[in-house]
């Protein structure tokens, strides 16, 4: 049985790398290129991207009343998020140190590149760095939570859960108290041992 498990996990992590390849091919096609680390487009690129832009009088106007009125309550969610964010890194800065745990780079979650598309308004930038922000900083929470549920409580839940990390599926068993304290301290070790490419 576990051997079926860690051969799913294999394919799972086989199959999430030709996506990743697939999505890199998919980029060149559109034209993505990269210089000094950074996406570019070609000049004709650009321009027909300039071609494409809807300036941010006509996106209010074609955005419905109700949508813009959303607008505060979408906005205010900056601040539960802005905290979150210093929380978490502060928990992990503190008690990842104690617990001799690698912590995780908020730089890897946190990207912001697309509001250097040319096709973008200024309002559809600024709600693109807002979603850049708000998403990665939940992605980089999620990361730091799953490295602390490893090291306190990999047990899996009896009942299903939905969107569960990748750390999950090598969580013990729910119900399993024969292999409990040895899966808590491989668990553990596992964790400290983990590299920068992981």
């Amino acid at each position: 049985m576990r051997r079926t498990i860690n051969d799913l996990i294999a394919h799972i992590q086989a199959l999430e790398d030709e996506l990743e390849t697939e999505l890199i091919a998919r980029r060149r096609e559109l034209g993505v290129r990269w210089k000094e680390g950074r996406a570019v487009f070609g000049r004709e690129l650009t321009a027909s991207h300039h071609k494409l832009k809807m300036s941010a009088g006509r996106f209010l106007a074609k955005s419905g009343l109700l949508e813009i009125l959303t607008s505060p309550f979408i906005y205010a969610v900056a601040i539960p998020v802005a905290l979150l964010d210093l929380t978490a890194s502060l928990f992990q800065a503190i008690c990842f140190r104690v617990y001799g745990l690698r912590q995780v780079k908020r730089r890897e979650y946190l990207v912001f590149d697309r509001h250097r598309l040319p096709y973008l308004n200024v309002l559809q930038k600024i709600n693109c760095l807002y979603c850049s922000y708000a998403n990665g900083v939940l992605a980089y929470v999620h990361e730091i939570a799953s490295r602390t549920e490893q090291y306190w409580c990999p047990i899996k839940h009896a009942e299903r859960v939905k969107g569960t990390h990748r750390r999950y599926a090598e969580f013990l068993d729910y119900g399993d108290t024969e292999n409990y304290p040895e899966t808590l301290e491989q668990q553990r070790a596992r964790l400290k041992a983990e590299t920068e490419e992981t």
